[in-house]
């Protein structure tokens, strides 16, 4: 019989597990499987595992591994459902079943044509209990760059804004270095360290000379560095030209970008993908599917202001994690968002908090499109 409470309570631990795997197993979802024994006092943990980087080996070999033979009989906890099809390592469902599971837990269905019910179907026609929804919200929340991929073929986008409290990113000479302190710069590396790229727009690229890497963390994969340019018109000799041999750099550019800028910064290390114009400028839906295209599904967007606005007109962020300061800049500051054009308050998508943090003198509230 089983024990809803002991079911949460263990489905926490998977989500727990999956999370490690943020950033780190695109174009695969992260997931986390906790195998429990049961025993006449209590239940024993016997193995436990998650996503690999590069998406293998998946959670559940890593804990069928680790349990080994005592995982007959026992029970597995698991974050998405278990796929079903051969790829390039045997279906997990079927390692379930060989392993003897008598009973397996999950949170979330997966809907990768190649899977979408069929896992749980392998499962039930071998004659295991299956229950399925456990902390399916907290799952699907986890899982939703995998699953905006998968459904919309684009990945999930976090729009990062830090401003002052009066929405300003900068002063009017153009100072921004440094509107939040230490520990609100801290929690963004953590940030981008859980997400598979990072993007920026041109003018944040030529204006800031960003690294846009994960620093100070220990992190050993540093995530995919993007920037939207459409005429490749940026510093041959800055941060992201100078390392782009070492850590990726994508760079999405318009159909008649300079052909030799093209040869010199592929010759550096780049990967360039072309993308349609919309009003002039790059299409942000098609970026976004390009880079869907090519495995990414969670997109950490770090402005600035004219990418941040083409995003939210699109409705395409889909979080805003919004850093803000204690202090005014002012009206004649640089504003956090470019313009909408928006003439009702009815044009504005709608977003809801989530949950907030205080991080020494600066708050992070993290909000959700409605």
């Amino acid at each position: 019989m089983s024990n809803l409470f002991e079911d949460v309570g263990h489905m926490r631990h998977a989500l727990s597990l999956g999370a490690r795997g943020l950033g780190r197993t695109w174009p695969n979802p992260s997931v986390g499987c906790v195998i429990v024994k049961s025993g006449r006092v209590s239940d024993r943990v016997i193995g436990r595992g998650w996503t690999q980087d590069g998406g293998r080996p998946h959670a559940e070999t890593m804990a069928l591994a680790q349990a080994g033979s005592a995982a007959r009989g026992a029970t597995a906890y698991v974050t998405l459902e278990p796929c079903s099809h051969t790829g390039k390592t045997p279906p997990c469902a079927q390692g379930l079943i060989d392993a003897g599971l008598a009973r397996v837990v999950v949170a979330l269905g997966d809907p990768d044509p190649r899977v979408n019910g069929r896992g749980l179907d392998m499962l039930r026609a071998a004659g295991i209990a299956v229950d399925f929804g456990v902390l399916q919200a907290e799952a699907q929340a986890a899982q939703i760059g995998f699953l905006t991929r998968i459904t919309e073929g684009r990945p999930m986008v976090t729009l990062k804004l830090a401003t002052s409290w009066d929405g300003r990113i900068a002063t009017s000479t153009g100072e921004s270095q440094w509107i939040t302190g230490p520990q609100a710069r801290r929690r963004v590396h953590a940030m981008r360290a859980n997400h598979d790229a990072v993007m920026v727009g041109a003018g944040t690229a030529r204006a800031d000379d960003p690294s846009l890497t994960v620093r100070d963390l220990g992190v050993d994969r540093q995530p995919v560095r993007v920037v939207m340019s459409r005429a490749l018109d940026l510093p041959l000799t800055g941060h992201l030209a100078r390392t782009a041999g070492e850590v990726p750099v994508w760079l999405l550019h318009g159909p008649r970008a300079d052909i030799d800028l093209k040869r010199t910064w592929q010759d550096l290390g780049a990967r360039l993908f072309e993308v349609p114009l919309i009003a002039g400028q790059l299409d942000p839906k098609a970026a976004l599917m390009t880079l869907g295209d090519a495995g990414l599904t969670r997109v950490f967007c770090e402005g600035g202001g004219a990418m941040a606005a083409s995003l939210l007109q699109a409705d395409l962020a889909d979080q805003v994690a919004l850093f803000t300061a204690g202090l005014g800049i002012g009206a004649d500051g640089t504003p956090s968002l470019g313009g909408f054009g928006l003439t009702r308050l009815a044009q504005a998508k709608r977003y809801h908090v989530t949950h907030s943090e205080i991080l020494g003198p600066d708050a992070l509230t993290h909000w959700r499109r409605s």
